[in-house]
């Protein structure tokens, strides 16, 4: 096993480690569970039930949070294991089934992408066509294998695939509307009604240069269309993050000051039936980082479960370069909120390359991917800005 695969293995073992302790600590919380029944059984007064209802309160907050550290790890482990499996699948074989691994229609449709490549449109044979371009199957765009620190924002939105140009999506809001209890035989009582909204989507398309050089096209043996899917899936990857945070900051503007105006946020602002996290600049992560409480401890609590390793009030941290969530480098921005509720992303799943004309340059190639980004819940997140507090 190549290097590569190795250091891939290990964080897999890591992974499934952690993932093993948190399943240990699901067994806990069953325990906890069957005592705080007891508890409220034998609660006489309302003071006994509010102390109950309190500790039952902060079991389900630890829940949710372990259930969302679980799923984070699964999906890391799932990327982790297919990253695995396609570099386990390039290795060379000797035998006749190591030669059969890629269908056969994949290698066709490769290998007349690049025909088109190399022959600057002129061959347009053995491929499906997308407004007089080449049209890149799904299948050939591999994953984005990113550096550890690159953030994928569409992970952490609300992702919906479309086959239409545009339309409206329709999105119930949360509401935190419960159930009446009712006699027997009783008439039903008048549920709270849900409010529906719809948010219309206007796909659009987004194209940037590929770039392909002469000697790579000469070259017989170069894989033309392995170059263009991997420099597709790059640019896309950024298109998207970039899209997505400039919807995040459409969010209601709040200017806070210090930590307890951050906790404020998390407290009271945003409703407890959204699943918070704080999507922040780097600037304003440091200056949290480095931020002491009166006993001299760092504020935000470590948490090997995220990518960014912290954690602000129990809330997974995720950190953007400043001019991706702000503006200029040195803002102390952010997004705190329920991404996945205020944010969609609608797919239109085309991805396509084509040569175009260049008035100075001649012909360029040139890759398209089609999509749009917009807010389905106003009310799920704030776009804040913070002042760090002053000592006197």
């Amino acid at each position: 096993m190549a290097l590569k695969q190795l250091m891939i293995q290990k964080k897999i073992d890591q992974r499934k480690s952690t993932l093993d302790e948190l399943v240990g600590k699901e067994e806990g919380f069953k325990q906890r569970s069957e005592e705080l029944s007891s508890s409220l059984e034998e609660a006489q007064t309302d003071e006994e039930l509010e102390t109950v209802e309190g500790e039952i309160n902060g079991l389900e907050e630890e829940r949710n949070e372990l259930s969302e550290q679980k799923s984070n790890l699964e999906n890391e482990i799932t990327e982790l294991e297919s990253e695995l499996e396609q570099l386990n699948s390039k290795t060379p074989v000797n035998n006749e089934r190591g030669k059969q691994q890629m269908k056969n229609e994949n290698v066709e449709v490769r290998e007349a992408i690049s025909e088109y490549v190399r022959t600057k449109g002129q061959t347009r044979a053995g491929f499906s066509s997308v407004e007089g371009g080449a049209l890149i199957p799904e299948e050939l765009l591999t994953p984005q294998e990113a550096p550890e620190d690159m953030i994928d924002l569409s992970k952490l939105v609300n992702k919906k695939k479309v086959n239409s140009g545009a339309g409206k999506y329709p999105v119930i809001k949360k509401s935190g509307s419960k159930m009446t209890s009712v006699a027997e035989l009783a008439s039903n009582p008048e549920l709270a009604k849900p409010t529906i909204t719809e948010v219309p989507y206007d796909i659009e398309t987004y194209r940037g240069y590929i770039p392909v050089s002469q000697e790579a096209i000469d070259d017989a043996d170069y894989d033309v269309t392995g170059l263009i899917a991997d420099e597709i899936s790059d640019q896309e990857l950024n298109t998207k993050n970039a899209a997505i945070a400039t919807v995040l900051k459409t969010a209601t503007a709040k200017a806070v000051t210090g930590f307890d105006g951050l906790k404020g946020v998390f407290n009271k602002d945003v409703k407890r039936v959204y699943n918070a996290k704080a999507i922040i600049s780097a600037s304003l992560f440091n200056e949290l980082d480095i931020t002491k409480d009166n006993s001299g401890r760092y504020l935000l609590q470590d948490d090997v479960t995220v990518k960014s390793g912290k954690r602000l009030f129990g809330h997974e941290v995720v950190v953007l370069d400043d001019d991706v969530i702000g503006t200029a480098s040195g803002d102390l921005v952010g997004f705190i909120g329920d991404p996945k509720a205020f944010t969609t992303l609608f797919d239109r799943k085309k991805v396509s390359v084509k040569w175009v004309d260049n008035d100075v340059y001649g012909q360029l190639l040139a890759g398209f991917v089609r999509f749009d980004v917009e807010a389905t819940d106003s009310e799920a997140g704030f776009y804040v800005t913070y002042t760090p507090e002053t000592t006197a």
